[in-house]
């Protein structure tokens, strides 16, 4: 039976891969899980066999791609916790049918971009009260080694749409948005930091296009070193690929590049009202 240790964490797209055998051992080392998903049945079933194992979880379901789904989100973990000392950022979709075309949210966002980035950015800023409150805490931002620069002209790829460079801006912006955080963070008590779990593990998403090169068990180690790892103790704005910290695209490292992905992202969530024009 596992020991509660009192703390809560929030595994973001944890009813199936990666994110499922994180929120199991989240759940074996006494944590409290709040288990996310789309799917209220495969939820459940991760919730049950936490539970089983002695452990403690409930299951919130919503769907990603909506910003008011995320909102939901946001007040369903603040209605059903007072403390929450870990986020980890995991759910997100890959790059799509190689001869599919360009998808969009239902808030007219392009489809990637929206729930591997927006929708961990927004919610991440609804939490920051919560996670600040509960202070030592860590988010955690699942990323990728599959990077581009995002090209702000087109933010959205109206033009030369192609899912694996949206699904790269995508993850990108997801490390642009940790190195942010952490500066704004510092001092908090929050550390925030990305990493590429490993090489297409043998997750559904993978199969669906690929041949898996690495385990579920392997991303699951890189990210729970980041999540509960004492060795990141106060380590903050990081990038690591699997368990070695490393380099980001270059991008990430300007700092105006930065500030227009925030500037965009808090007008595109609604946390600061659009500029007329």
């Amino acid at each position: 039976m596992a020991k509660q240790n009192g703390k809560t964490a929030l595994v973001t797209g944890s009813t199936d891969g990666v994110g499922r055998m994180v929120a199991q051992r989240l759940g074996a080392d006494g944590w409290r899980v709040l288990v996310h998903g789309r799917d209220r049945t495969r939820g459940e079933e991760v919730v049950a066999g936490i539970k089983a194992a002695g452990g403690a979880a409930e299951f919130l379901q919503a769907d990603l791609s909506s910003m008011t789904e995320v909102r939901r989100l946001a007040d369903a973990v603040q209605n059903t916790t007072k403390r929450l000392e870990l986020l980890i950022n995991n759910a997100g979709i890959g790059r799509g049918d190689p001869q599919g075309g360009r998808e969009m949210s239902p808030d007219g966002f392009e489809l990637r971009f929206a729930v591997n980035y927006l929708s961990g950015f927004l919610l991440t800023h609804l939490l920051l009260p919560l996670l600040k409150r509960s202070a030592p805490a860590r988010v955690v931002n699942v990323s990728s080694l599959g990077q581009q620069a995002i090209d702000f002209k087109d933010v959205m790829m109206a033009h030369d749409y192609s899912g694996m460079r949206a699904y790269r801006q995508s993850k990108l912006a997801q490390i642009l948005f940790t190195i942010d955080l952490a500066h704004e963070l510092d001092g908090t008590g929050i550390t925030v930091s990305a990493l590429h779990p490993a090489t297409f593990m043998n997750t559904n998403m993978v199969r669906q296009f690929g041949t898996p090169m690495s385990t579920v068990e392997e991303g699951a180690d890189a990210i729970l070193k980041q999540a509960i790892g004492p060795e990141m103790e106060g380590r903050s704005g990081l990038y690591f690929n699997g368990q070695q910290e490393a380099r980001a695209d270059a991008q990430a490292y300007d700092a105006e590049a930065r500030w227009k992905l925030k500037t965009l992202s808090l007008e595109l969530t609604g946390l600061v009202p659009a500029k007329a024009g």
